[in-house]
């Protein structure tokens, strides 16, 4: 094999598709390496809904949403909560340059690719608290037509051609252990071959060593994202501000979403700042269908389900479906346990239920204008009925009374009284017999339905929960999904990896997740949703744009 290129990128998902093709674009001999099958080229971004984060956009404008930089800026940095001055020193100027790239030129950049959005924008992470704090203030959620395949698409398709004309070599298999310094510039990596594997996308590979390799580039950049299939890995950066980690906890990634890659670019001199910022959902359900180890899926929730902890006890303001991921988190772990619950019915399922992921959503990711319009029909999705038919953490019933019974069944733990639920929940119902409420939650879902996109396919009609008509009741129980970390490897506005002295680490660049999708953390404390594959993109554009400039 050749062992003398202009650049090396670690790790084949979406970051490192960007930016390799961006390197090639310039004329740059890349080497494209990753330790998983050519199957599992593109990624997490593959098994994404193919949410993005974007500001007055013509999606926004059709439903009459008025958005502008400004608002988005507001947003983002009430969200972030920056205050620490120096590791978040470059995630604060990244995340000021993605807002101008996301209110700016990135539908163009897109669109000329040929990625097209759902006419519908979701109004994903709403806050709940003043207007300066968490929260997008209006819809920016724009769903890629074809889900995360089809934003990873544009990418490998130039990735493909790269490699069919000799600018980029690609080899799966191939995991980096060691990065080559010399004279204190990373010049190139080393590592092992693994033996060759049939598995598919997202299941888990063999990690039998068949040989070595040993390359050297003037570029090194790592994309190979962060640390959310690795149990041990979240639990040992867990934030306390957040309580004790889940003893029991799904995985929303695959598990060589391992982290490894952070260590040993940390040992080549990167600095690691924000560990203990991550994103963890509280929506999950065991998958019926697994894939990886512990399979998770996130319920996207509309506003309307009640939401109970473990015993039974609604949880407070404003930690309603869709409304704070982090706060209701934090909220949950008090609790001590690591499950919750929702109660709902049937039409709130119809409705308000969608499963994140590609593979969740057939008719997006397939393109199909008639299975999507079929979502307006009676009754829930295929993907969604599929859970409720064989999930283990659904439970259905024709009153109250057995779906409590069904509850307590279901943990064996028997926490649930009868006449405290009934209690909240005639209590809530009771709200619903005038147009105005002291109850902020009906408040929160009456207002959604101002907005066009949520009144056609996104929040049920106002109902109560115990009028037969609006049954049979469901009861699904949540748990604790890991997904991305929002720390990562320090870098400045070019992508080039800091070190502990603040200077750059010459040769060394880093982008996507691994680097907290720019800057070491441009989310801060809290995301926007959204921003996680756009940071992929933004940071992989920037690092392979900078690094072929570098090179020269």
């Amino acid at each position: 094999m050749e062992r003398e290129f202009d650049a090396i990128v670690v790790g084949a998902g979406l970051a490192g598709l960007v930016a390799a093709a961006e390197l090639a674009d310039k004329g740059k001999k890349t080497l494209l390496l990753d330790q998983e099958p050519e199957a599992s080229l593109g990624g997490q971004a593959w098994w994404s809904f193919g949410g993005l984060f974007l500001v007055d956009s013509p999606e926004q404008r059709r439903l009459g949403v008025k958005d502008s930089k400004e608002l988005a800026l507001q947003d983002w940095m009430g969200s972030a909560e920056f205050d620490r001055a120096d590791e978040d020193h470059w995630g604060r100027k990244w995340a000021e340059a993605y807002v101008d790239f996301a209110a700016g030129e990135k539908r163009a950049w897109l669109h000329g690719m040929g990625v097209r959005f759902f006419p519908i924008v979701g109004w994903a992470e709403r806050g709940g608290y003043l207007a300066e704090g968490h929260g997008n203030s209006v819809p920016r959620f724009h769903i890629v037509w074809g889900t995360g395949p089809a934003i990873v698409a544009p990418f490998e398709r130039r990735v493909r051609e790269h490699r069919d004309g000799g600018r980029i070599v690609y080899l799966p298999r191939h995991r980096v252990d060691r990065l080559i310094r010399e004279q204190g510039a990373v010049v190139g990596v080393s590592g092992s071959v693994l033996v060759e594997s049939d598995a598919a996308r997202g299941e888990a590979s063999s990690r039998e060593i068949v040989g070595e390799f040993e390359c050297y580039a003037r570029a090194v950049l790592v994309t190979s994202g962060g640390i959310g299939g690795n149990p041990d890995l979240v639990r040992a950066n867990w934030p306390a501000r957040l309580g004790q980690p889940p003893k029991q906890m799904l995985s929303g990634v695959p598990a060589h979403v391992d982290g490894r890659m952070l260590g040993i670019a940390e040992e080549a001199g990167g600095r690691i700042v924000n560990r203990d910022r991550m994103w963890h959902y509280t929506e999950g359900i065991r998958n019926w269908n697994p894939i990886w180890p512990s399979h998770g899926i996130r319920i996207l929730p509309g506003p309307s389900s009640l939401w109970l902890d473990a015993r039974g006890r609604r949880l407070p303001a404003p930690n309603f479906p869709g409304f704070d991921t982090l706060g209701t988190l934090e909220t949950l772990r008090r609790t001590g346990y690591d499950y919750s619950w929702f109660i709902l019915t049937q039409k709130i399922i119809e409705k308000e239920f969608a499963l994140s992921g590609s593979e969740q959503n057939p008719d997006l990711t397939g393109k199909s204008v008639r299975q999507v319009l079929s979502r307006v029909l009676p009754g829930p999705t295929a993907p969604v009925q599929a859970f409720l038919d064989k999930g283990e953490d659904f439970v259905v019933a024709g009153n109250l009374g057995e779906l409590v019974t069904g509850m307590n069944r279901l943990t064996g733990e028997g926490l649930l009284g009868f006449e405290e639920i009934e209690r909240q929940v005639l209590a809530r119902d009771r709200e619903m017999d005038n147009s105005f409420t002291k109850d902020l939650q009906i408040t929160a879902l009456r207002g959604a339905r101002h907005y066009k996109g949520d009144k056609f396919i996104r929040v049920a009609r106002p109902h109560k929960l115990l009028d037969p008509k609006n049954g049979p009741l469901i009861a699904v129980r949540l748990h604790i999904v890991s997904r991305k970390t929002l720390g990562g490897l320090q870098t400045d506005l070019s992508g080039r990896a800091l070190g502990a002295d603040g200077q750059p680490v010459p040769g060394l660049y880093a982008a996507g997740e691994a680097s907290g999708f720019g800057g070491g953390g441009m989310h801060g404390y809290r995301a926007l949703e959204g921003t996680f594959l756009g940071g992929c993109l933004f940071s992989g554009r920037t690092a392979g744009r900078a690094a072929a400039e570098d090179i020269g």
